[in-house]
């Protein structure tokens, strides 16, 4: 391999496992490292917080086997994590103290659960989600845990919570915000998901303040809520995520500071033009409005691989990908596509049963975004719909009687 034209990818997530598969396709695999910090190979993220919570017998589910990468040529740096970015020489170094050369570096170094700075962070029975360790953990623990408190009532969160009470567990979620999902989803979502937790069984309270905790060996013993104490058994902290961007700041990389993420172009490239971000890491430029955006999920990290990999490739296009996003909570399926509009109208959808309907998001006649529940059909065709740019009348797609499909 010419190791004067290596490609190498920090981060072994879905981002970059969306870039080695792209770099593969195009016959680059033999330029390709790809290192992790992990002793894992790729793997799925999102049954974390679901199957693979509730038996001992799942596993994580890899991208791709061992045999895979090795046939494509990439080379895996497993357990061996960057430490260090030398921008003047183009070359990375790694905690076995092995140093790689690159004409393209590609961070895909995900984002971190966020945790609360009042709480020691090796606590036995708090707990929190990102990567394939904290999932192990967490099964463990709710092995033996009778009541479980969330914090936090955004997706994983909520995820956590329907898992556990599926468990037969006693479970809280505490949310400081007025509403679940705030910044996710709309209202009627918002509320139609509150009224399923609690018929669940889920105690859900909404604007909680949460503080005063108390520490006893090396445990959480209780926290107050809105001024009043409770005891906790199991703590799991769904707070949000940062971008994991301290190798790209102590770079010199440009970062946005809102949030500390590696500000790209429609292209991938951040200030440094050899070197990408890409996936939860990265915060890039809509297309056509140019805002910025950081978008955690799965499609945001395999589209940006892609454009990514043009970029490599010497073909660069601009990110214009279509945002959609999903969460299984119990036996609600939410299905979201484009983004939630600041402004506008929305009308409702029927499904075939009262647990099925669609809500589609207009500004004046344009269709923005859809939100689906339970409903997979009325979600494919939203994606289609609003990637073609068609924006059927809403008297006419709100008709349960003609399938959505239809308009796209």
């Amino acid at each position: 391999m010419n190791e004067a034209g290596a490609i190498v990818i920090v981060g072994g997530g879905h981002a970059g496992a969306a870039l080695c598969n792209a770099l593969a396709a195009a016959g680059l695999g033999a330029r390709t490292h790809l290192v992790c910090g992990e002793a894992e190979l790729p793997y799925q993220r999102p049954p974390l917080s679901k199957a693979f919570l509730k038996s001992s017998a799942e596993d994580v589910q890899p991208h791709r086997n061992e045999a895979w990468f090795a046939e494509a040529g990439i080379t895996l740096h497993r357990a061996d994590p960057v430490l260090a970015i030398d921008r003047a020489s183009r070359t990375v170094r790694l905690r076995s103290g092995a140093s790689l050369p690159y004409e393209w570096l590609v961070l895909a170094t995900g984002a971190a659960a966020r945790t609360l700075p009042a709480l020691p962070a090796t606590l036995a029975n708090v707990a929190v989600l990102r990567s394939a360790a904290d999932a192990r953990r967490l099964r463990s623990l709710l092995e033996t845990a009778q009541r479980v408190t969330v914090l936090g009532g955004g997706f994983i969160g909520l995820e956590i919570a329907a898992t556990a009470a599926v468990l037969g567990k006693s479970v809280s979620v505490l949310e400081a915000a007025p509403r679940l999902l705030q910044r996710s989803v709309s209202p009627e979502l918002a509320e139609h998901v509150l009224v399923a937790h609690r018929a669940a069984g889920i105690d859900v309270r909404l604007g909680v303040t949460v503080g005063d905790f108390v520490v006893e060996d090396g445990r959480l013993a209780a926290l107050s809520v809105n001024g009043r104490r409770e005891l906790v058994e199991l703590l799991v902290m769904g707070i949000g995520a940062a971008p994991d961007t301290a190798l790209a700041r102590a770079a010199g990389l440009d970062c946005d500071p809102r949030d500390g993420a590696v500000l790209v172009d429609g292209s991938m490239r951040s200030s440094d033009p050899a070197i990408l971000a890409i996936g939860d890491c990265a915060s890039f430029p809509e297309h056509g409005s140019g805002r910025r955006l950081r978008l955690e999920s799965v499609q945001n990290a395999n589209d940006q691989a892609k454009t990514a990999a043009a970029t490599i490739q010497g073909a660069p296009e601009p990110y214009r990908a279509l945002p959609w996003f999903w969460s299984e909570q119990g036996p609600m399926r939410l299905q979201m596509a484009g983004l939630m509009p600041a402004e506008g109208v929305r009308h409702r959808r029927p499904g075939p049963t009262p647990a099925s309907f669609s809500l589609l998001h207009y500004v004046g006649e344009r269709l923005v975004c859809v939100e689906s529940v339970n409903a997979p059909l009325d979600h494919m065709a939203a994606r289609k719909l609003l990637e073609g740019g068609k924006s059927p009348a809403p008297a006419v797609a709100c008709d349960p009687s003609v399938p959505l499909k239809q308009h796209a």
